[in-house]
């Protein structure tokens, strides 16, 4: 008995010093909070963002980490959980200590962890398409805004289609709301009467489409040429184009231009019968560039399948991972203030064939693209910008929000709503 206790306190010592070196080793990583909605409505859109994100901090592993030290992913699921997703982003930015975080879909999500993420000083890039109305210190957005996606679609419509009736049609929360709102102003501004508009909202997840597609046809009966704007997300897009097919509502009598419908929420239904329907984004996976090529062949490799699809919010992730590491590495350190100041003026290569810069007020420069649907669930181009468009975070259509300015490099300014007219900011400020 007494010739086994130094084996016993070897092992003991042992164990604590294997134990010790693991957390050691933890601390010598950079941790990166990837916050997306694995399960529930928004879990189609979602998932492949998760992997994307994954992808990106294997590929930069693969490279030698950032600052000599690898990347660590922290995975959430907040479930398509608006209140979830402010109790996973606090518990990535306090409990796990992560650098940065590469998450949301819906701006209610975004609104959400918004609070957590000012508060606690994080950082959060925010890869899909919103209504804009809003530049956080915390938050650098890298999908479209409404005069980089909503706005082009429907100068589109008006211009080369001739449209003359609109349905706004979205899922209720903020993003189609207020997108709506904007377009609302806007095709008002452009001569359009309010009794050719035609504005519908439908809960997340809806699925009974029969007497809204019907009421979509009975608008549109009236000889004069109709559209549909869709700002409809999630899981609810599949049953709603499967009652387009069913009703007969072809592209040619009344096409839809879709912002949340992409090459991947098109991969679970049958496309034959949306042919020649629409989407505006900044990127689509057809589109011939070598960079994209090689993203597409990388993303291939890495999910281990030849069908899986690109798509916009995937780029978007792309553009804003290379800027980070590129912040980074200027600021030598992953301090959120410092890497929030890097950030400005930083640029990416996009996956279409142009460079990406971060604006004064935490967006991008983008092309902007229409597509129209093919029976493979691809889009053919059949529109785009001359050049690249910056994203405005405040929209000149709104009254309340054309005297607003958003400049977090402008050391007198340094505010994402600042009233150019009153000189004052009225929300958060970093000086």
């Amino acid at each position: 008995m007494i010739k086994s206790k130094p084996k016993v306190l070897s092992w003991l010592m042992t164990g604590m010093l294997l134990f010790a070196a693991s957390l050691a080793q933890a601390a010598d990583t950079i941790k990166i909070g990837v916050l997306h909605s694995l399960s529930g409505t928004m879990a189609i859109s979602e998932t492949t963002l998760k992997d994307t994100v994954l992808m990106l901090i294997d590929a930069q592993n693969k490279k030698g980490g950032l600052l000599g030290k690898p990347l660590e992913a922290v995975v959430v699921d907040p479930a398509s959980n608006w209140p979830l997703f402010a109790e996973k982003a606090r518990e990535l930015l306090q409990k796990d200590k992560v650098a940065v975080v590469f998450g949301c879909w819906t701006s209610v999500s975004r609104k959400a962890v918004l609070p957590v993420f000012e508060e606690l000083n994080g950082v959060l890039f925010y890869p899909v398409q919103y209504e804009g109305e809003e530049s956080s210190k915390s938050v650098f957005y890298t999908g479209a805004t409404p005069n980089q996606q909503a706005i082009p679609a429907v100068d589109y419509l008006m211009k080369d289609l001739e449209v003359k009736r609109w349905v706004l049609a979205g899922t209720d929360y903020v993003y189609p709301r207020t997108t709506n709102k904007i377009l609302e102003a806007y095709l008002k501004a452009k001569g359009v009467k309010a009794e050719d508009i035609l504005i519908n909202y439908t809960p997340f997840g809806h699925s009974d489409w029969q007497s809204i597609v019907a009421d979509i046809k009975k608008f549109g009966s009236t000889g004069k040429k109709t559209a549909v704007v869709s700002t409809i997300n999630g899981d609810a897009n599949v049953p709603f184009y499967k009652e387009l097919g069913n009703q007969g509502v072809s592209a040619k009598d009344i096409p839809v231009v879709a912002f949340s419908v992409g090459e991947e929420e098109l991969s679970g239904i049958d496309t034959k019968p949306l042919v020649g329907h629409l989407a505006a984004w900044n990127y689509f996976m057809s589109i011939p560039d070598k960079a994209n090529d090689a993203f597409i062949k990388d993303w291939h490799a890495f999910i281990k399948s030849d069908k899986r699809v690109t798509n916009d919010p995937m780029e978007a992730h792309y553009i804003g991972f290379n800027m980070w590491v590129k912040a980074v590495e200027k600021a030598k350190t992953t301090d959120p203030n410092k890497v929030i100041d890097a950030m400005i003026g930083i640029e990416a290569p996009n996956l279409t064939g142009g460079v990406a810069k971060m604006l004064p007020n935490h967006h991008l420069t983008k092309p902007v693209y229409i597509g129209e649907i093919q029976a493979d669930g691809q889009f053919d181009v059949v529109w785009k910008t001359k050049g690249l468009v910056e994203g405005d975070a405040w929209s000149d259509y709104l009254p309340g929000s054309k005297d607003i300015v958003a400049d977090w490099a402008d050391p007198k300014i340094k505010c994402g709503n600042y009233n150019s007219v009153a000189k004052t900011c009225s929300g958060q400020s970093y000086k």
